[in-house]
């Protein structure tokens, strides 16, 4: 038995959405079918704001709310300027703020460098934090984040190659190796061997 044109064309709506099947739909679409129509539309009112009342940071371009032209974390007069964590994705800003071990500010990508996916340097926010850097006083520490592919690295050594040169800038990379917990027989060599070169005093 097929759904009705409106519920059908609901569930193809969340089916594109990352991590969302056919049958996860489905049950979402449940959901709101059996709950009044007051909150589906506030689910519904929900969605359509994203992009009337977030956009992009105009410093590091992380998300930050309309009516604000910096985050709150560039505005926060006790972050170090000088240290700026280079991530891929504004979700990474979220992930490394809940540790609260970081007080620097960040630049956000959006991705990586991928030939394969037709994604160049063009595409990301490489240009526009060569143009931040530029108008800092030095010394500056530029911390790569980016994920632990060759995507992920291709696209830091490629900012630090292309860095104008006049810049005083020096690079770090997040350490990679065991995670808190683990157990080392059931580490792939490239963690383990990560580990080990990024092994520190004890």
């Amino acid at each position: 038995m097929e759904f009705p044109k409106a519920a059908d064309e609901a569930i193809e709506a969340f089916c594109r959405l990352p991590g969302i099947g056919r049958k996860t739909a489905q049950r979402l679409v449940q959901h709101l079918l059996k709950h009044d129509a007051f909150q589906a539309e506030r689910f519904a009112s929900s969605i359509a704001d994203l992009h009337a009342k977030i956009h992009p940071c105009k410093q590091c371009y992380h998300i930050t709310e309309k009516d604000r032209v910096l985050c709150a974390i560039c505005d926060n007069p006790l972050r170090d300027k000088q240290q700026i964590c280079v991530v891929e994705d504004f979700m990474d800003v979220f992930a490394i703020e809940q540790t609260r071990s970081f007080t620097g500010v960040y630049h956000v990508l959006y991705g990586t460098l991928s030939p394969i996916s037709g994604i160049g340097p063009e595409k990301l926010k490489i240009a526009e934090l060569f143009h931040r850097m530029l108008g800092m006083d030095g010394p500056i520490e530029l911390i790569f984040a980016t994920n632990p592919t060759l995507e992920g690295e291709a696209t830091a050594m490629y900012i630090k190659e292309h860095m104008p040169a006049h810049i005083e800038v020096s690079f770090t990379r997040i350490a990679k190796g065991m995670p808190m917990g683990g157990d080392i027989d059931y580490a792939d060599e490239i963690t383990l061997g990560n580990a080990l070169s990024a092994r520190v005093h004890f």
